[in-house]
């Protein structure tokens, strides 16, 4: 008798606890985007449509109403999707943090508008990059080399689309 007491009370105390319930994201509700490099502020608080990143997991894309998480970032294109249009920005690395609230702050080492890059200067610059990585010089020039042309590959990528 005493364990269907617990039951039932425990039955009763479960129908009175109520969890937030998650939903689709709705196109009137917006997402509060911050978007900085260390020596300048690209989107101060925001509103935007959806952002997509180029995350370490893979590619995001980020409407209101998303799970607070937080992101590392690889080389790629961040693309944010405004009512009157869009933009694409290159990014290096760095780090992607969605709050609750439909906040989202991205943090980057270095970025800049996709339009900026040439794809003849990116493709010479992948060039001398490789052979320098394929060198003789010393094992940091070589893997620093490396990681330019990675850098270089995700540009001329990002260029191709």
């Amino acid at each position: 008798m005493s364990s269907l007491r617990l039951i039932s009370s425990a039955a009763r105390r479960a129908a009175s606890f109520s969890l937030a319930r998650r939903g689709y994201a709705d196109i009137s509700d917006k997402l509060n985007l911050s978007l900085a490099l260390p020596h300048k502020t690209i989107f101060n608080s925001t509103n935007v449509v959806q952002v997509n990143i180029p995350a370490e997991s893979g590619d995001m894309g980020i409407l209101s109403n998303h799970v607070p998480s937080i992101e590392a970032l690889r080389p790629g294109v961040v693309e944010v999707i405004e009512s009157n249009g869009t933009q694409k920005f290159f990014v290096s690395s760095g780090f992607a943090t969605v709050h609750p609230n439909n906040k989202l702050t991205i943090n980057v080492v270095e970025g800049a508008p996709l339009e900026e890059f040439s794809i003849d200067a990116v493709r010479l610059n992948l060039q001398e990059a490789l052979k320098v990585a394929a060198g003789s010089g010393s094992e940091a020039e070589k893997l620093e080399a490396r990681i330019e042309a990675d850098v270089y590959e995700s540009i001329q990528h990002a260029l191709a689309k």
